[in-house]
């Protein structure tokens, strides 16, 4: 039986996507040691699974280091039964881009944090095979994956934040050229360059490039009301390059759970196009020059943020700011269990 929302669209792939990312989290779960288990599970109410942040850091969950290479596949099973392809890719070159940066670093005598892709951390909220609600999420520098599941329904994918430093790996470097999120910088690059001057004079609202994404890792996003140019004042070229950047962000997730990760701003794509997004920048339009971008329409914001190093390290996000971990559809339903 195929059951059909409001909107007419079908849910069996998603309910689909849902058993499969239960299954994945049970086999994962089913393979830990008590003493692993009581590393990588929290009750889904715990204050953990609203606490988030990108750069490297002791953290809650259990670590790659502590798996062992079965527990490994399986955990990185669990990672790919939530993203596309493309995501799922970029993540696993994200988590060995630490041996590049360590490199980088040693042979530029920086001292720094250990650079080690062992670790990236997985933890679990609740019981996928329970009534009340679940999810999971991935961690580690420049990676922040959190997924969030009630009955046969994701009800949120974000935050979700990747980075890549450096964004381009240097020649003489293994993996030379490599540009993990280069699209997001060149679409936004190739937008900003069609802008003409009264455009750019509504869409630039700083000479310079913050030093990092200004939302940073708050669990309740607060940014100030859309600023920059809105979609309405783009002509048809340039709402396009808006809807791919856009896309860029909103399909990093499987296609049969986006729609309710990111749905409401899916629907509002479908039915009014890019008219209410704003786009708004800071810094230089040339590659090579330090900028920032950020894409607001009410809840949903994309933050990007490239000034770091040189202008040779990203950081990006995507927020729902209402319903980042579930909490407006728990709200809803009351299942918050009265701690709100």
């Amino acid at each position: 039986m195929t059951i059909h929302d409001h909107n007419g669209h079908s849910h069996d792939g998603e309910s689909t996507a849902v058993k499969e990312m239960a299954q994945a989290c049970v086999k994962f779960v089913d393979s830990l040691s008590a003493d692993q288990k009581s590393k990588a599970i929290f009750h889904f109410n715990d204050g953990e699974r609203i606490f988030w942040y990108y750069p490297p850091m002791n953290r809650h969950g259990l670590p790659l280091r502590d798996m062992d290479a079965n527990q490994r596949t399986l955990a990185y099973n669990l990672m790919a039964s939530g993203l596309s392809e493309t995501a799922n890719t970029r993540a696993q070159q994200i988590i060995q881009h630490e041996l590049i940066l360590g490199s980088i670093e040693r042979s530029a005598g920086i001292k720094s944090f250990v650079r080690d892709p062992d670790l990236y951390y997985w933890t679990i909220f609740g019981d996928p095979l329970g009534s009340d609600p679940w999810g999971w999420r991935v961690e580690g520098h420049h990676i922040s994956i959190h997924m969030h599941i009630y009955g046969d329904d994701v009800i949120s994918t974000t935050p979700f934040f990747f980075g890549s430093n450096p964004a381009i790996v240097p020649d003489g470097l293994p993996n030379a050229g490599r540009n993990i999120l280069g699209s997001r910088e060149a679409l936004a690059l190739e937008l900003a360059g069609t802008l003409d001057s009264s455009q750019r004079s509504k869409a630039v609202i700083a000479e310079d490039a913050p030093f990092d994404i200004l939302s940073y890792n708050s669990s309740k996003v607060l940014i100030p009301k859309e600023e920059g140019l809105r979609g309405g004042q783009m002509n048809g070229a340039q709402k396009e390059m808006l809807t791919s950047l856009i896309t860029e962000y909103t399909s990093q997730v499987r296609h049969e759970i986006a729609d309710k990760g990111v749905g409401k701003v899916l629907n509002q794509l479908r039915e009014d196009g890019v008219e209410n997004f704003h786009f708004a920048w800071s810094g230089g339009m040339d590659h090579g020059q330090k900028h920032y971008y950020r894409i607001h329409s009410g809840d949903f914001v994309i933050e990007y943020d490239n000034r770091q190093n040189d202008a040779n390290h990203i950081h990006s996000v995507l927020r729902d700011v209402e319903n980042d971990f579930g909490i407006d559809v728990l709200r809803e339903h009351l299942l918050l269990f009265h701690v709100i």
